[in-house]
């Protein structure tokens, strides 16, 4: 394609791409400079146009977004020249993230999705060979790069065409990265808002305990999973940050971009472990209240069971003496009614009475 041609068909999609519909972007993108500083840029429904426009480029992204990512990765990547040896790893291994051959280099970091408290990580693969970059991403995760896409010549303008190329392709993969890190922040923020939220649920004494812990086993749980895909990204960075790969520039002051894009991500780490460390004091907070509850029925009852036992004391002793008695054996005539009330009326107060002292003496009638 001549550098005319590269004019018009940048020209065209510029205009399409400013005005296309999402739902209509094209699953291949590409935007290229050429060594005159000419841009290209289009999106695809196929690879072979992009491949021809590599042939002459000083460096160039590829995005591309599949449907299915386990099958339709391996495809793509071949398509693009890569190795097997360097993508099936990243694709097949759920562990693997880092793979460097010399002329090829191939990353795989998480891009975090929530939905209703309901973390994925999803896989996006970053394979980098001499002047290009290749991003392969599911279709499914917020339409990652899309701002990317939209403003991929301006960022392609700003990297200088007489450095190394390993010093370019590090710039351009350290702003993709950077975009990748910011869309996982506002996902953090997600989680945030809805731990307020079950803060609003936890303070009201009317909720039920039964609504509040999986709640918060949710919330729990998605921060887990959040912190883990985090660290998987955070070996990732270190990694590029002192490994030795060769399309990695070795200029310190480029290599410092990859040094804030860790803490940027170690922000993250500590907002998530800080908000997972209030989960856990509300937790205490709730299961105190909760033993406070308990031991006040626990209090209740034991007061109930003292009144029960001397009630029972005082309706146990004149029956059974009033049974006892009651026999033939006793012969108890109408001229005994004043003893034998007598005997009733002051069996049963010293029963109640000393039964009564006994349980004072317990502590299981309160003193007030």
């Amino acid at each position: 394609m001549t550098e005319a041609e590269i004019k018009t068909t940048t020209a065209a999609t510029n205009g399409k791409l400013a005005t296309e519909p999402e739902s209509s972007l094209k699953p291949w993108f590409c935007v290229a400079i050429s060594p005159t500083g000419t841009i290209f840029k289009s999106g695809s429904e196929t690879p072979a146009e992009i491949l021809n426009i590599l042939k002459d480029a000083s460096l160039a992204w590829i995005d591309y977004v599949t449907q299915d990512f386990d099958k339709e990765a391996p495809v793509a990547a071949t398509l693009m020249g890569f190795s097997e040896q360097l993508f099936n790893p990243l694709v097949q291994e759920a562990h693997t993230d880092y793979q460097d051959l010399e002329v090829e280099l191939g990353l795989k970091l998480p891009s975090i999705q929530v939905r209703e408290l309901e973390v994925e990580p999803h896989p996006i693969l970053l394979l980098i060979r001499k002047n290009f970059i290749l991003t392969i991403h599911p279709k499914n995760i917020d339409r990652r790069f899309m701002k990317l896409r939209r403003y991929s010549d301006t960022i392609l303008k700003k990297i200088p065409l007489n450095i190394s190329m390993e010093d370019r392709l590090t710039i351009l993969l350290s702003r993709i990265i950077h975009e990748n890190n910011d869309r996982n922040s506002e996902h953090l923020r997600q989680i945030e808002e809805r731990g307020d939220k079950l803060n609003e649920i936890m303070v009201d004494p009317n909720t039920s305990r039964d609504k509040i812990a999986p709640e918060i086993y949710r919330m729990k749980h998605a921060l887990i999973t959040y912190l883990n895909a985090l660290w998987d990204g955070m070996h990732v960075l270190h990694t590029l940050r002192y490994g030795d790969a060769e399309l990695i520039t070795n200029d310190e002051k480029l290599l410092e971009k990859m040094e804030i894009l860790a803490d940027d991500v170690n922000r993250q780490i500590e907002l998530a472990e800080h908000l997972s460390e209030v989960l856990a004091s509300g937790l205490e907070v709730l299961q105190s209240i909760y033993n406070n509850q308990l031991q006040s029925i626990n209090n209740r009852l034991a007061i109930l069971m003292s009144y029960l036992t001397i009630i029972g004391t005082a309706v146990l002793v004149p029956n059974t003496l009033a049974t006892m008695l009651g026999n033939a054996v006793f012969d108890i005539g109408p001229e005994d009614i004043w003893w034998y009330l007598l005997l009733m009326i002051g069996s049963t107060a010293l029963a109640t009475g000393w039964v009564y002292m006994w349980v004072k003496s317990k502590g299981w009638i309160p003193k007030s």
